[in-house]
């Protein structure tokens, strides 16, 4: 069982017995020093997997929870001390993984921790390109609604619209409400060896705040967490997710996405419990729908693009992006841009930043600035909490990016000082002016977004959706001085002077 597997639902469990099998767990060196990992998420990973291990042999299973230089490493020496007749694993979420299972002979049963395998997707996805047509996202996620039955009545959508994005956009609040607070565990004699465990590794072996029981680090954590989402976070979700607020890293997001993807929750226990509230009248419609679409589907879809476009997807590079990482985003350096400080904060104090942060700060700054894909994926994925290769590929290639082409995004989601601005808190007290594009005081955004689309013209001529951009583009007078201060925004921000 692998270190995302954390659940006796597991398929390579099912009909198991505790006499009758044996349990083995890896502790891989190779992989702990394989980046520098978020302390957070490190600690996450290996406290699931040692309380997994408690609670299996609890319920009478004999485990093998053993430390190796490699997961390879660690099987061996299992089949090495127990000679068992056959060895059988849950197919893992990475690519990487599988191959590697399949090379030493591991029985793989199909992977249950998500509500549409990668085959079934491939077959929904060629389907779709033999009858002549593309596959989007909104439509696997109706196809999802429909096989899986879930917001709907009879046949239509609940309250008649599949799609309620129009609702949830609205820009942060002015009154000073308060936002629900976490649920947090108490760290025990448990985690704190965890903790020193990392540090026996190397000093510079994870970055970040140390953990503060924020997140789960078993099922039955995971399930009081979920419980609270439904019953008071999940009300005040949906018209206000896509805002930024100064020190509210949370505000209204369920935070139960490293859970779901170390299989403490499963997708559909989950969506059944956001529906059963709607249906009951304690979730609006637009936050229970809002909700639903993320975990079945963009989170679906992005697994199954990860399965169909592996492995050339890590070398996607469209736009020939080749900066290094900015030293902000590394914590090596401070910055006055108080958006890009603040979501950077929240990385640094808890692993997190909500979707909006992720793909209109930060991977906006690597999309204008040009950071190299696979440097960008790397990061935000030792960063997470939630982070995994099938998560970030996709959504930061594809997504955020636009590394793929337009493979998944019919536009680069690229934005200048205005949106932020619109969605946020932060422009006012930023010493940064969002609506100048030249200046000493202009805004970074709003500079490298006049550059970006002036640098990539000829890539993004003949696409619609950039149409009007393109042709305000050619109405700017001060275009020479805008390239200019693009070159002084981008120079700094490779010093880390920004």
């Amino acid at each position: 069982m692998l270190g995302d597997q954390l659940n006796r639902g597991i398929s390579s469990l099912a009909g198991r017995e505790p006499g009758d099998t044996r349990v083995l767990l890896v502790e891989s060196t190779a992989k702990l020093t394989s980046q520098r990992w978020h302390r957070q998420r490190a600690h996450l990973v290996l406290a699931g997997m040692r309380r997994f291990a408690a609670e299996l042999a609890d319920a009478g299973f004999v485990v093998d929870h053993r430390r190796a230089d490699s997961l390879r490493a660690g099987l061996h020496a299992h089949v090495d001390e127990h000679d068992p007749d056959e060895v059988v694993a849950m197919e893992p979420a990475s690519f990487d993984g599988l191959a590697m299972l399949h090379d030493e002979g591991v029985t793989t049963t199909r992977n249950n921790h998500f509500t549409c395998h990668w085959e079934d997707f491939a077959a929904w996805a060629d389907q779709r390109e033999s009858d002549g047509g593309s596959f989007r996202m909104e439509d696997f996620y109706r196809w999802q609604r429909r096989r899986l039955d879930v917001l709907m009545d009879g046949d239509e959508p609940t309250g008649g619209r599949w799609n309620l994005d129009h609702d949830n956009r609205e820009p942060p609040p002015t009154d000073a409400r308060d936002w629900p607070s976490p649920v947090t565990s108490d760290l025990d004699d448990l985690d704190h060896a965890v903790l020193a465990d990392l540090d026996a590794l190397s000093p510079d072996a994870t970055v970040g705040a140390d953990p503060t029981g924020l997140w789960p680090t078993s099922r039955r954590r995971a399930l009081a967490r979920l419980r609270h989402a439904v019953d008071e976070v999940l009300p005040r979700f949906g018209t206000h997710q896509d805002a930024m607020l100064t020190g509210e890293p949370f505000l209204a997001h369920t935070l139960l996405s490293p859970a779901l993807n170390l299989g403490m929750l499963t997708p559909l226990e989950v969506v059944e419990a956001v529906e059963d509230a709607h249906r009951s009248g304690h979730v609006p419609l637009n936050a229970a729908e809002g909700f639903i679409r993320q975990v079945i589907g963009w989170r679906e879809y992005a697994w199954g693009l990860y399965w169909r476009w592996m492995p050339e997807h890590r070398d996607a590079n469209h736009l020939d992006a080749t900066r290094p990482l900015p030293p902000v985003l590394a914590g090596d350096a401070d910055t006055d841009m108080a958006c890009v400080a603040a979501a950077r904060r929240s990385v640094h104090d808890h692993g997190y930043a909500h979707h909006i942060q992720r793909l209109m700060v930060l991977g906006n700054l690597a999309l204008l600035a040009g950071v190299e894909p696979w440097a960008m994926t790397r990061w935000m994925w030792s960063s997470f909490v939630d982070g995994a290769e099938w998560v970030m590929l996709p959504n930061v290639v594809g997504m955020a990016l636009y590394a793929d082409g337009g493979r998944m995004a019919t536009k680069p989601y690229a934005a200048g000082g205005n949106y932020i601005d619109r969605m946020s808190d932060h422009c006012g007290d930023c010493r940064y002016d969002r609506r100048a594009r030249v200046g000493d005081d202009a805004c970074p955004f709003t500079t490298l977004y006049w550059d970006f689309l002036d640098r990539h013209r000829d890539t993004f001529t003949g696409n619609h959706r950039l149409a009007r951009p393109l042709s305000n583009l050619d109405r700017l007078s001060d275009l020479p001085a805008v390239r200019e201060r693009a070159t002084v925004v981008l120079d700094r921000l490779d010093e880390g002077t920004l």
